[in-house]
């Protein structure tokens, strides 16, 4: 039986919401717990960085994906 495209479409743009939700959760371990005050400003980036992914990419990737219009 062949692969669904979809499917797999499906599971990479899942894939990137957890990716960027894990790496969100990094940035707030960083931010609270960093030793220094450089740790916690590459938590801050970190975080901010991820909540950018974590709108932009999946939204991205369904576009390019997207079926033509008839």
């Amino acid at each position: 039986m062949a692969r669904d495209p979809a499917r797999t479409r499906w599971l990479i743009i899942s894939l990137t919401r957890i990716v960027t939700a894990m790496a969100a959760v990094l940035g707030v371990i960083l931010l609270a717990e960093g030793p220094d005050t450089g740790s916690k400003i590459l938590g801050g980036a970190i975080v901010l960085a991820a909540l950018w992914a974590m709108a932009v990419v999946p939204r991205a990737l369904a576009r390019q994906w997207r079926s033509p219009s008839e």
